[in-house]
C-alpha cells in the first residue's frame, strides 16, 4: 500500500495526497491545494516566488498531481515537496520515508 503526503515549501504543514481534492497556481505562483471533506480546506503547499527565485511553468500544479498519480503504484511512503533546481528550475521531488 502506497502513502504520499505533500509537504509545503517552508516545512510547516503536511497533507496526505489522497485528501486533496483539486489543486491550482494562482497568478502570483501560489500552488494550493483544496482538502476534500466538510470544510474543504485550502492549503498552500509552495508559496509565491521571489524575482530571483525562478519562474514557475504554468502546468506546476498539475504537475504534482502527476507526481502523485505515478506514485500511486510504488509501495511504501513518500513525501512530495517543492524545490528548486539550479538547472531544471523549479520541480516536485518524492522522497521515501
Amino acid at each position: 500500500m502506497t502513502d504520499i503526503w505533500v509537504l509545503n515549501d517552508d516545512g510547516s504543514e503536511i497533507v496526505r495526497a489522497r485528501d486533496i481534492a483539486a489543486a491550482s497556481l494562482g497568478y502570483d505562483g501560489n500552488v494550493t491545494v483544496r482538502l476534500s471533506g466538510g470544510d474543504g480546506e485550502v492549503v498552500l503547499v509552495a508559496g509565491g516566488r521571489a524575482r530571483d527565485d525562478g519562474q514557475r511553468s504554468e502546468g506546476f500544479h498539475r504537475e504534482l498531481i502527476r507526481v502523485i498519480a505515478e506514485l500511486s503504484d510504488a509501495a511504501g511512503t513518500f513525501l512530495v515537496r517543492a524545490t528548486r533546481d539550479e538547472t531544471r528550475g523549479w520541480q516536485w521531488v518524492a522522497d521515501p520515508l
